[in-house]
């Protein structure tokens, strides 16, 4: 193990980069296309954001249970398996006959790809020494980051030019490649036990967490009140709160929840939690803004926040240079306070805020948030004992899609409460004002109007909100020390 630490199989782990790439950017790329879809199978929205929303609930079950996987099979098995499942589900969703069969086959894609981001962080932790591991992580950023922040760009011009279908059509000659070199080229260097599955565990895990995806996940379109929402998000934190009473009162937990003994670890968790929220929310918002408000077409839309992308990409490889120089503090401070100043801007955008403003605050937000995840990930890991980084990996990923999705939710919920209030108040002080229109076409003009002033006004208070969110996570950056390392397995 100490001959690996020295000299990192790099080909090796160019492969679980590439593989990692194609399902992380294709879990992006089909956003844009939904209207698309919805009108070719005659489906409602509601049931067409079932295709990401499925996607992600395969997400929430698989990946509390990866640190089993990751322990029990070699990283060569699990790793093909994966871009097995990920490459049959990419054909299926080429060729899908129907919209029920698109559904099955986004989720057997789901499989493959949840087991992608544990998996590789697992194999970086392993194949490097403790004092070149930020920058190891620091080019994982890049998956992490760039995929999905470039996703919306090449869907748009994809879709301008060809059908949507074209979405997996394009990605499926790189998946077969990475399987091909992964048959024939990829060895075993992560540490395996031979560790029992706990069934019930795994039971709660998938109803919690799989609940509460669904549940914040769909608040914004069926309403807070439905209780198809309220009643599985209810049953998503009892089955949580069961799930880890159950992981302390058994010899080989699933998800081993002691690994917040840890302080550093626990502290970078929970910024991460604030910091993913944050993020999450300023990816819905702002095509949102820019496409509803200004009018801004998708592909430009898109075009819109690739420069960020491309500093985020950028910035990462940088950003683990300099934490293994420096330590999380420094980095987390900064990107947070330039993260804050940026999210700050995007809540005084106005209705005629030029393009490349726009682009600009947008840019530099991403850039304050390129400084931070990566950086605190890394630092709360390094304080884990060896043997403890598949139950690290595994609860940093579950926790950030299921912050993700509360974070969305409840900032999409804020807005809309802000853009209801303020629409009536509009409306109120027109008609007190004696300039309510009265012929039809007038009116009608009229509701448009105090809706786009409504929408803007609940995305620059939402903003505003987003703005006092990555304050708590400075305030917690704050706090973070420079690990010293836990060498034992």
């Amino acid at each position: 193990m100490k001959e690996m630490q020295h000299k990192p199989p790099y080909a090796m782990i160019a492969i679980l980069f590439v593989g990692a790439f194609i399902a992380f950017l294709n879990n992006t790329l089909l956003n844009v296309a939904l209207p698309t879809i919805m009108k070719e199978f005659d489906v409602k929205p509601s049931v067409v954001q079932w295709l990401t929303t499925g996607y992600m609930l395969i997400n929430g079950i698989l990946i509390p249970a990866s640190a089993f996987f990751v322990q029990k099979f070699t990283n060569r098995k699990l790793f093909i398996t994966a871009m097995v499942f990920f490459t049959a589900g990419t054909i299926l969703a080429a060729i899908a006959p129907a919209f029920g069969v698109l559904i099955a086959a986004r989720m057997i894609q789901a499989v493959g790809s949840a087991m992608m981001m544990p998996l590789l962080m697992n194999v970086m932790l392993t194949a490097f020494p403790i004092e070149r591991r930020g920058a190891a992580m620091g080019m994982f950023g890049l998956v992490m980051i760039l995929a999905p922040a470039i996703g919306p760009t090449l869907s748009g011009f994809i879709l301008e030019h060809y059908q949507w279908r074209a979405l997996f059509e394009i990605i499926l000659p790189f998946a077969v490649v990475v399987l091909l070199l992964a048959i024939f080229k990829l060895r075993n260097i992560t540490p395996n036990r031979d560790v029992k599955l706990d069934i019930f565990s795994l039971i709660l895990s998938s109803i919690g967490f799989g609940s509460l995806l669904y549940g914040f996940s769909t608040a914004g379109d069926k309403g807070w009140d439905a209780p198809i929402v309220y009643g599985t998000i209810i049953l998503g934190f009892v089955s949580i709160i069961l799930f880890v009473w159950r992981q302390l009162s058994v010899d080989e937990p699933l998800l081993n929840v002691r690994i917040y003994k840890h302080p550093m670890f626990a502290l970078s968790s929970l910024i991460s939690i604030v910091v993913s929220a944050a993020m999450f929310s300023g990816m819905i918002l702002t095509p949102l803004y820019v496409q509803t408000i200004r009018g801004i077409s998708p592909f430009h839309s898109g075009l819109l926040m690739l420069p960020g992308a491309i500093a985020m990409g950028i910035m990462s490889p940088i950003t683990g240079k300099l934490f293994d120089k420096y330590g999380a503090r420094v980095l987390a401070i900064t990107g947070l306070s330039i993260t804050t100043i940026g999210t700050y801007l995007m809540s005084h955008l106005g209705m005629d805020s030029s393009y490349y403003y726009i682009m600009f605050i947008y840019t530099i937000r991403m850039f304050g948030m390129s400084m931070v995840m990566m950086p605190i990930m890394t630092n709360g890991l390094n304080q884990l004992p060896m043997k403890m980084n598949p139950h690290g990996t595994a609860t940093n990923n579950t926790l950030q899609q299921v912050s993700g999705a509360i974070g969305t939710a409840i900032f999409l919920t804020i807005m809309n409460s802000k853009m209801e209030s303020t629409a009536k108040t509009l409306a109120a002080d027109a008609a007190a004002a004696g300039k309510m229109p009265t012929s039809a076409e007038g009116l009608a003009q009229f509701k448009i109007d105090i809706g786009m002033k409504a929408m803007l006004e609940g995305i620059e208070h939402t903003f505003l909100i987003a703005t006092f969110v990555t304050i708590v996570a400075l305030v917690l950056s704050l706090f973070v020390k420079r690990v010293k390392v836990v060498k034992e397995s």
